[in-house]
């Protein structure tokens, strides 16, 4: 046993350092651009109005990222119509509130049922009649783009009710006096703290009875400590602005659902079963047809609570809304170590990947980077990301083959058939 226990120790700190990286690089990232704009003059990066923006530019990318990892856990499918469908569903709820003075939750009900209903169209023809994922959503990005266009008639909408601007740009405590605001800001981000701190526990016992490897003591009170105090830093900026951004609590429902779903679940594990080897998964019992078809209908459902939590930052609906989406959820899951191939990758990477772009574009925005440097960095950032993927695999000799949904097996589909 105790040959056992000392030949995982090398093991399980590899795992440590590699669960850990994008944290480090991102932590990292931020002190760089809170010294060059001090030291340019340029304000402070860790401001508390420039951290209540940070959290609203990029709700949407982490919401579209939750949703685009699910797609690529399935074996490296993408999904490319998430920008087009967010500019779809934006000028739908626009005609709803604006123009026909329809009821706000009914709007946000209708524009929800479209978005699944847009994204289960799409996953019927890559999961049953086996269109490539790459191909459909191509085809729908040109689809709902051009009805989004044929409906704004070339023209933006708005003003949005305030009521609906509320419900996602909102604060709480809202208009509390300062003292009130810290005490409640920092009684959640205490709370924050506690569920964490019991989870982590609650899952190191439960795997320490099953006799998996954990990572030692020491490090998990190291990594929980740091976590908190970032917590409590983040909160405690917040409660220096305008209180918690009630966008910040939609991000945190989503991401305690898809976490607890993907890691959690049956169904979850079925995601990563047909990531890692469908022809495999079938023989197990696992229906990837359904599977696959889940995930798409999955991304439509967060695709309509982008464009909602859109609609309200912007306070309009554009033609040009969610351009260049896609690119973001997707360079968000490869970035926070989801594998180009599939079955890997876990909603934290990706949340952190999601942040780790939206610190990039604040960072250089706030410097006063061109725009067009800004797309080329973020360009370098996803490929050495799947560069490290691609030479990982290698080494571990597995194939590279199916990327992008472009090599779903023949013979798992006539197996399944």
């Amino acid at each position: 046993m105790d040959r056992l226990a000392e030949a995982r120790k090398p093991a399980l700190k590899a795992f440590d350092l590699k669960r850990n990286t994008m944290l480090i690089a991102l932590v990292g990232l931020m002190l760089v651009f809170q010294f060059l704009i001090v030291s340019g003059g340029k304000g402070n990066f860790f401001s508390p109005p420039n951290i209540t923006n940070l959290i609203a530019q990029n709700s949407y990318v982490v919401i579209l990222a939750v949703g685009m990892l699910i797609c690529i856990l399935t074996g490296g499918n993408i999904d490319l119509s998430v920008g087009s469908g967010v500019c779809m569903i934006s000028a739908i709820g626009g005609m709803l509130m604006v123009e026909n003075h329809v009821n706000i939750y009914v709007s946000m009900v209708i524009c929800i049922l479209i978005g699944i209903g847009i994204g289960a169209f799409q996953g019927y023809f890559i999961a049953y009649v086996r269109i490539p994922a790459f191909i459909v959503t191509l085809a729908g990005m040109l689809i709902f783009r051009g009805v989004g266009y044929v409906l704004l008639g070339g023209f933006t909408i708005a003003p949005f009710p305030d009521e609906y601007s509320r419900i996602f740009n909102g604060f709480i405590p809202a208009g509390a006096e300062e003292g009130t605001r810290v005490t409640v800001t920092m009684a959640v981000a205490a709370a924050v703290c506690v569920v964490l701190v019991v989870a982590q526990a609650t899952t190191r016992i439960r795997k320490q009875r099953k006799l998996y490897a954990v990572e030692s003591f020491v490090a998990m009170i190291v990594k929980l400590v740091v976590i908190c105090a970032v917590i409590i830093a983040v909160f405690w900026l917040l409660s220096q602005n305008k209180g918690i951004p009630i966008v910040l609590i939609t991000l945190g429902v989503i991401i305690f659902v898809y976490q607890w779903y993907t890691s959690k679940s049956v169904p979850g594990r079925h995601l990563y079963a047909m990531g890692g080897n469908e022809k495999a998964a079938i023989f197990s019992g696992v229906n990837t047809n359904k599977v696959m078809f889940f995930a798409y209908t999955n991304m439509g459902f967060l695709v309509a609570v982008a464009s909602l939590v859109c609609l309200a930052r912007f306070n309009s609906a554009a033609p040009s809304a969610g351009t260049g989406y896609e690119l973001d959820a997707i360079g968000a899951c490869f970035i926070g170590g989801a594998s180009a191939y599939g079955g890997v990758g876990t909603v934290g990477g990706s949340v952190i990947g999601a942040v780790f772009m939206g610190v990039l574009n604040n960072g250089m925005s706030i410097l006063g980077i061109d725009a067009n440097w800004q797309r080329a960095v973020k360009g370098i950032v996803l490929l050495v990301a799947v560069l490290i993927d691609v030479q990982s695999r290698k080494k571990r000799g597995k194939s590279t083959k199916g990327i992008f949904g472009l090599g779903r097996p023949k013979d798992a589909a006539q197996t399944e058939e």
